[in-house]
């Protein structure tokens, strides 16, 4: 192509210098070298023709080929979010299931606690109580003079057991707060596996965001490659495909 502007060049410079004829706009040019110019301009331009056509033929499949790229990176893009969201769910499902386990497991296991000591206090209640009766009816055996004696001792005896057996009642009925807090430390683990899930999903969401930005960046960067080539086709200058 620089061929054909140099030749094209070269005839301008003849014919501006070229001798005109007087009382005309003619003008007396060299024929040999202003035919050896055109011989010049044609054979320069059907190779730069052709090559200007085989840019057009390619272009549709450079297009082709880039719109397919793009698709493809689209698609694995959207498969691989959808497998972080599923491995994202199946780990928070499989934490607040533990978590419920062994919530219930604390909860079952403070309640047969309290159970077997209400248990053991009703039993050491009841010996007491009839520890107390045993003595009060062997006082009365002895002696009609002593009875009174011995029983203000077994009634004062057996009170005490009884307010024993009501302390130590009252104390039983504290332990039921062990219940409670395994109830508080069940739903501490419960809100802890929301949090891990909720923690997941976010971070899920973000590695999802930093690809599709990364997508975007190439789509524009290839559109602006199209761009440039379509410019320098259409103006006839070499395309810069540097980014």
């Amino acid at each position: 192509m620089y061929r054909v502007f140099e030749a094209l060049d070269e005839l301008v410079t003849i014919v501006e210098e070229a001798r005109g004829l007087p009382m005309t706009a003619s003008c007396v040019v060299p024929r040999g070298d202003v035919l050896d110019l055109l011989d010049d301009v044609r054979d320069a331009l059907p190779g730069e023709v052709d090559d200007a056509q085989d840019v057009l033929d390619h272009r549709d499949q450079m297009l082709g080929d880039a719109r397919e790229s793009a698709e493809k990176t689209v698609t694995d893009a959207e498969a691989e979010a959808s497998r972080l969201v599923t491995t994202a769910r199946e780990e928070a499902s499989a934490t607040l299931k533990a978590a419920q386990v062994e919530a219930d497991r604390l909860v079952d296991e403070a309640t047969q606690r309290a159970e077997a000591i209400l248990a053991r206090a009703q039993a050491d209640a009841d010996l007491r109580v009839q520890a107390g009766q045993d003595q009060h009816d062997s006082l009365v055996a002895r002696g009609h003079g002593e009875a009174e004696r011995l029983v203000a001792a077994g009634r004062a005896t057996y009170e005490r057991a009884l307010a024993d057996g009501r302390a130590e009642q009252a104390r039983l009925v504290s332990q039921a707060e062990v219940v409670q807090v395994a109830h508080r430390e069940s739903a501490k683990i419960r809100d802890a596996a929301h949090a891990d899930a909720d923690r997941l999903r976010a971070e899920c969401d973000s590695y999802v965001d930093s690809k599709l930005a990364s997508l975007e960046e190439t789509l524009t960067k290839t559109l602006r490659t199209v761009g440039r080539g379509r410019t320098a086709l259409r103006s006839g200058a070499v395309a810069d495909y540097q980014d």
